[in-house]
């Protein structure tokens, strides 16, 4: 991965986000030391199947936050 330095970013910003536009990442130095990493997003269509993937395919009981509480009541030394 390509490391340019605080003045080169600054300098260059808009062809290094070009860059990271097609796809390519680099660091940002301050003296030479790593300071940040510049990476591209995902795409929005990417991430879009992600959340609710399994709709329909899984289950939650009715009783779901009362599962256990006979066992656990008795861990807790109450009584049921």
């Amino acid at each position: 991965m390509r490391t340019v330095n605080i003045h080169e970013a600054k300098t260059h910003l808009s062809r290094l986000l070009e860059e990271v536009a097609g796809g390519q990442s680099f660091i940002i130095a301050r003296a030479g030391v790593p300071i940040a990493r510049v990476s591209p997003l995902p795409d929005a269509a990417d991430s879009e199947g992600i959340l609710g993937c399994m709709r329909g395919e899984v289950s939650v009981p009715d009783d779901f936050d009362r599962m256990g509480a006979s066992e656990i009541a008795v861990l807790f030394g109450c009584t049921e």
